[in-house]
């Protein structure tokens, strides 16, 4: 089994009163995630803390491929359940985070996903984008209708086409990825990558230990306007 170093950080930001974001760390498991929450204080928080908790709980078996069966399970099974809360405590008002989650074994991770929550992978100083964000803009993107560097800036970058409690039917993307000793692996929200550009994103990530680089991203982010939650966790691969 790999040696996982790692590091998980979350801060209200500079403008919100309350976090909604949830992290969940597991490195003995091989597990890390991410939760952004939606629909305000108390509902956000709920949604987001319910996803983490859920993977908190999660049994890790040896089979590698029924382990990201199980986390997407658990993901379905938490999106009834949220969709349920909200409907008795909150009269059907909206209530659901997005969530980013890595899954790691020797030589290789899987990324499951719902919503812009982010997993990079950095090797060799190569930036890479794993996850793909259900938002609309992305969707503008893949058509040709935006370039990277508009997207950025579009008045509706913020508005995602899934998230746990989202819809009754949740549909998750998994994407399967091969990991190194020396790479590294960072989740994170949305308040993170909006404040940061990919350069700075990078030169972060490549920093000291784990623990540096984490905190390097969430002071870099802090250091701008940080109008959001801000969530990181980055993983470095060792050796086995």
């Amino acid at each position: 089994m790999s040696i996982w170093e790692s590091c998980a950080l979350t801060d209200v930001g500079a403008r919100r009163k309350h976090n909604e974001d949830a992290i969940m760390a597991r490195p003995e498991a091989g597990l890390w995630a991410v939760a952004d929450g939606m629909g305000g204080h108390e509902a956000g928080d709920k949604a987001s803390n319910m996803i983490t908790s859920a993977l908190e709980a999660l049994p890790r078996p040896d089979n590698f491929s029924v382990f990201v069966d199980r986390i997407e399970d658990a993901l379905q099974n938490v999106n009834a359940t949220i969709r349920d809360h909200a409907a008795r405590e909150f009269d059907g008002r909206m209530m659901g985070s997005t969530v980013v989650a890595l899954a790691a074994s020797d030589g290789y991770g899987a990324c499951v996903w719902a919503g812009d929550s982010r997993l990079y992978r950095l090797r060799d100083g190569t930036l890479e984008q794993i996850s793909r964000d259900h938002s609309q803009v992305q969707k503008l993107v893949d058509a040709g209708v935006l370039s990277a560097e508009e997207a950025e800036s579009h008045p509706n970058a913020n508005v995602i086409t899934r998230a746990i409690g989202g819809a009754a039917h949740l549909a998750m993307d998994v994407a399967m990825f091969d990991l190194r000793p020396g790479d590294r692996v960072m989740l994170c929200s949305d308040g993170l990558y909006n404040e940061l550009s990919a350069d700075e994103i990078s030169a972060c990530m490549g920093q000291g230990s784990a623990e540096q680089a984490a905190r390097a991203l969430l002071d870099g982010a802090l250091g701008q306007e940080a109008r959001d939650n801000v969530s990181v966790i980055v993983i470095e691969v060792g050796d086995t």
